[in-house]
């Protein structure tokens, strides 16, 4: 599911674009999910839960919290969200760099369809040339795919579950080992958490003592044997070391 967050506390700009957004998505036969929030203090009280979004509307003036600092506590949580500043001043257009802004759009009735349309475009452009795709021989036939939208991969009586992000109801599934697919996507980001489970570290929010949290709210139990090696393999992807 492509999941959109649009942040601004004008209630008459935040149903607008959220209608353009909307369009956009029906008119592109996306699946989408769009939801709305009136402050950057609500927002970013959803942790590490806003990385659920790929893409992240903010209006700059905003009280308590603005969007300028919304947008530095989104970074501090990912520097994978596309943040995209829309705001009736000019002024601040510069600051968006502080924080890797992908677009700068005014609130202006009769540009405001065309901005929103080709920052969408831009922004799934990235999104495409950015994603590593690979070829696997599913018990449904031969199919490529994106390796950011696996989430796990599960063994199970002698075959592999593909557990897909935006596709959370259907598995691929195919026969072999996980010790094999391991050895496969030893340089894609997976990590061996369990002798049942390997997991895409792009979608783990944090890895404690013993387990691993998914951005969804999937729990893995981590064996003592493992953990240390678990914990240093994820540190190091998220470059905390």
């Amino acid at each position: 599911m492509f999941k959109i967050a649009v942040c601004d506390d004008e209630k008459q700009f935040q149903r607008h674009i959220k209608e353009l957004l909307t369009k956009y998505q029906n008119e592109n036969g996306m699946k989408y999910e769009i939801d709305t929030f009136d402050s950057g203090k609500e927002l970013v009280e959803l942790g590490e839960e806003i990385c659920q979004y790929k893409i992240v509307f903010l209006d700059i003036n905003m009280d308590e919290l603005d969007g300028m600092l919304t947008a530095k506590k989104i970074r501090e949580l990912s520097k994978d969200v596309f943040i995209v500043f829309v705001t009736a001043f000019v002024k601040y257009s510069l600051k968006g760099y502080q924080v890797d802004a992908v677009r700068y759009i005014l609130k202006d009735n009769e540009t405001l369809p065309f901005c929103i349309y080709e920052c969408m475009d831009a922004v799934l452009k990235k999104i495409s040339d950015h994603k590593i795709w690979k070829q696997f021989n599913f018990t449904i036939g031969s199919r490529k795919i994106a390796l950011d939208q696996i989430l796990y991969i599960e063994s199970r009586l002698h075959k592999l579950e593909f557990h897909m992000m935006e596709e959370v109801s259907l598995l691929y599934t195919l026969y072999g080992t996980l010790n094999q697919m391991e050895q496969e996507l030893a340089d894609s980001g997976f990590l061996r958490l369990h002798q049942s489970y390997l997991v895409n570290m792009k979608h783990i929010a944090e890895v404690r003592r013993y387990h691993a949290l998914m951005k969804n709210g999937v729990r893995f139990d981590i064996p003592k044997a493992r953990y240390k090696t678990a914990e240093a393999r994820f540190c190091a992807y998220k470059g905390e070391i």
